[in-house]
């Protein structure tokens, strides 16, 4: 069997291929050596499937320029820029009118919420986009945050406040609290991670049963009794400033900054973009897929912490019904801002305007007096439509 043909049944390369392959591709391929026989060494078969991606995708772009010199255009992917626009526009467009009808919407104290708000949704959308970029995914993203925060909580509690956790335990300096809770979540995602890469389950599955697995040791430890009287440096963090602007955003910031360095200039990145591309030539081109998944998931953990730590600074108190639902928004955020539900594909800066588009749309909801029951529904709607747009696309593509 040809080098080739194995590339062929791939799907990351049949993304980049048009179909059917015109005979002059063909040759052209033939000429890169991409179907070579397979009396082709090890060696030189991973060269092959390391750099078949990039000049398939060469070769796709001038196969395609030649057919929009043709007029042959292809419908579906047109219909999916299309309705891409419509899809966020249209939110722009009602923003505009909402801030004409009701003037507080942009007002200050609203703003400054708002970009609160999406910062710590940010974050764990930021945590769960690796795992979606490697066609996996988190479902125990919003109960794990919710869990950081209890544990947050009760290592922030005042000397001698009623009904303190640990009544002899003396109040712990903020930065110690942060460790204690990163380290713990860090565990949780490892956990994750280990089912997921040498177990064999699928993230989704896996994912789901750790969600009941956190919030059943939540509800245990906590009693289900809400936890307060937090010291006062620690919900400092979500009052303070900095030149102006509120810590708690500076820090989803750093964190974005953090994410783009790693996701596009080291090799940790390389691997995941590869491993959500086509996970079999990813191994066979010598990355360790196991151990990807392990730091991707560990990582995940690490962000749902510092979203839990910081959303229980905002607060002010927290219980073990926090973060519910989180993991979806955090899922429609990816996916609005392009990360494909397929794999291989997402941006930073997209995940950044998909959960502020979800957001918005549900602050523009509650300013109209829309009933909250009817918010789930038109959030429910938009992830839907979402990933209906992503499927069309990847259509497109191949």
């Amino acid at each position: 069997m040809e080098v080739f043909e194995a590339l062929r049944t791939r799907a990351s390369v049949r993304d980049f291929l048009p179909a059917p392959i015109p005979a002059e591709a063909l040759e052209k391929l033939k000429e890169a050596a991409l179907c070579a026989p397979t009396s082709l060494n090890l060696q030189q078969q991973r060269f092959c499937f390391i750099t078949a991606p990039d000049i398939l995708r060469t070769l796709t772009e001038g196969v395609i320029r030649v057919s929009e010199e043709r007029g042959e255009t292809d419908y579906l992917e047109r219909l999916a820029q299309r309705d891409g626009k419509v899809f966020f526009g249209a939110p722009l467009v009602i923003v505009i009118a909402v801030g004409i009808m009701k003037p507080k919407f942009f007002g200050t104290s609203n703003l400054v919420n708002t970009l609160k708000n999406i910062s710590i949704r940010y974050i764990i959308a930021l945590g769960i986009s690796g795992c979606l970029i490697t066609t996996g995914n988190d479902l125990s993203a919003g109960r794990l945050a919710g869990f950081a925060a209890c544990l947050a909580c009760i290592f922030a509690q005042t000397e001698g406040a009623s009904g303190k956790f640990y009544p002899n335990m003396p109040t712990l300096p903020t930065p110690v609290v942060f460790v204690l809770v990163i380290a713990i979540c860090a565990i949780v995602g490892l956990c994750n991670g280990l089912v997921v890469s040498y177990l064999k389950v699928q993230p989704f599955i896996a994912t789901l049963g750790m969600q009941q697995v956190v919030y059943g040791i939540c509800l245990v430890y906590t009693g289900g009794t809400p936890i307060g009287s937090l010291n006062s440096n620690f919900t400092a963090l979500a009052k303070d400033t900095l030149l102006a602007v509120p810590v708690l955003i500076w820090i989803a910031l750093i964190v974005a900054v953090c994410f783009w360095f790693l996701y596009n200039k080291t090799r940790h990145g390389k691997y995941m973009y590869a491993i959500g591309g086509n996970e079999v030539a990813a191994e066979v081109s010598g990355v360790n897929t196991r151990r990807a998944k392990i730091s991707i998931y560990m990582t995940a953990g690490i962000m749902y912490a510092i979203a839990g730590y910081l959303l229980a600074a905002k607060s002010g108190g927290t219980s073990a019904s926090m973060g519910s639902g989180y993991e979806l928004e955090a899922i429609a955020g990816c996916t609005i801002g392009g990360v494909s539900v397929n794999g291989g594909v997402g941006t930073i800066p997209g995940i950044l305007i998909g959960v502020l588009v979800f957001e918005v749309l549900k602050i523009v909801l509650q300013f109209l007096g829309v009933e909250s029951s009817y918010t789930y529904i038109a959030q429910g709607l938009v992830i839907i439509i979402a990933v209906a747009l992503d499927l069309r696309k990847y259509l497109a593509k191949k």
